[in-house]
């Protein structure tokens, strides 16, 4: 694997990639989420690579390699997606998009506003909706009225950056207690106020899916770049439903395919709802869904051989793009 800085009106992303530049295929490129870094890719890189395709994952801005702004403005989605349409220019012009948890929207909305350059697009653990007429953090203060929702917690300035910042163990608790090994509950009994840490179970040992190496890439990214960055993404929310007005209602059109755990938390964002149950709805051109059995919201890393057959399975598909 190598490593390729690109740069978007002054900030630099890193990127990694991997597999033969002379590839016949598009090439592939993949976003993460949080808290995570283009290394929450590795079995992907590794596996497409191997067959022969040119793959890439790129630290979101504000992670690991990439530069960390301090405005919130900097981490609207718009300009993330100016930021991954930067990464496929720098790969050819054209790319098949792989995107997780947050990397789910950031790819999504770059085939929105960035056609010609994603050929297709895969999302996991998070589907798409459509831009409306509603900000999703009021119909989240709706549906967890009276009760803890973590995004509530990352608004306020400096709060959960202080307090992640503080623990050694945060990831960890973080990556165990979202994991389909324990699909912690306790998130649902929080009050407003509690803090997001508190109570989440610190695994001993550590799951076999996240080895003492894989943790210790994550935990030296972050004691190194910060939290701001990561967190700013949940404070720029209201800008981003200013910025889409233009994209309301509109359907993905390329390729579409989802993949998620049937243990992932986000499957119950909405309390006594799905999110899965039609996951293709507003895909024009979707290829399928595979939710893959007690896996949770970290699927390409818990179950990498289920998520990569079904990844191979989408791009079989797309012959002669």
């Amino acid at each position: 694997m190598r490593t390729l800085t690109v740069d978007n009106a002054g900030i630099a992303l890193n990127v990694v990639v991997a597999g033969p530049d002379d590839s016949p295929d598009l090439p592939i490129l993949c976003v993460h989420g949080w808290p995570e870094l283009s290394h929450s890719w590795r079995h992907q890189l590794a596996h497409f690579a191997g067959q022969g395709r040119r793959i890439a994952a790129m630290d979101v801005r504000g992670y690991g390699g990439s530069d960390k702004p301090h405005a919130v403005a900097a981490y609207r989605l718009a300009v993330l997606a100016s930021d991954v349409a930067a990464v496929i220019a720098a790969l050819g012009g054209r790319a098949i998009l792989f995107g997780h948890d947050w990397g789910a929207p950031i790819v999504w909305n770059t085939a929105l506003r960035h056609p010609q350059a994603v050929a297709a697009v895969a999302g996991l653990s998070v589907p798409f909706t459509p831009w409306g007429e509603t900000r999703f953090l009021d119909v989240m203060r709706q549906l967890h009225a009276g009760k803890f929702f973590y995004q509530f917690h990352f608004q306020p300035d400096g709060v959960a950056e202080t307090e992640l910042a503080a623990d050694p163990d945060a990831l960890a608790k973080i990556y165990f207690a979202l994991s389909g090994d324990v699909q912690w509950p306790g998130f649902g009994r929080k009050l407003p106020g509690d803090t997001l840490l508190a109570g989440l179970p610190l695994p001993d040992p550590l799951p076999s899916w996240l080895p003492a190496e894989d943790l210790a890439i994550y935990k030296t990214a972050f004691a190194a770049g910060g939290w701001r960055g990561p967190i700013n993404r949940y404070r720029a929310q209201d800008l981003d439903f200013d910025d889409a007005v233009p994209l309301r209602g509109q359907f993905i059109t390329q390729p579409a395919a989802f993949i998620a755990g049937t243990r992932d938390p986000v499957r119950g964002f909405a309390p006594g709802m799905d999110a899965y149950a039609n996951a293709g709805a507003f895909c024009r051109d979707f290829r399928g869904k595979t939710l893959i059995e007690g896996a949770g919201h970290w699927v390409q890393q818990e179950a990498p051989a289920a998520t990569n057959a079904a990844l191979s399975a989408f791009l079989d598909g797309l012959k002669g793009l």
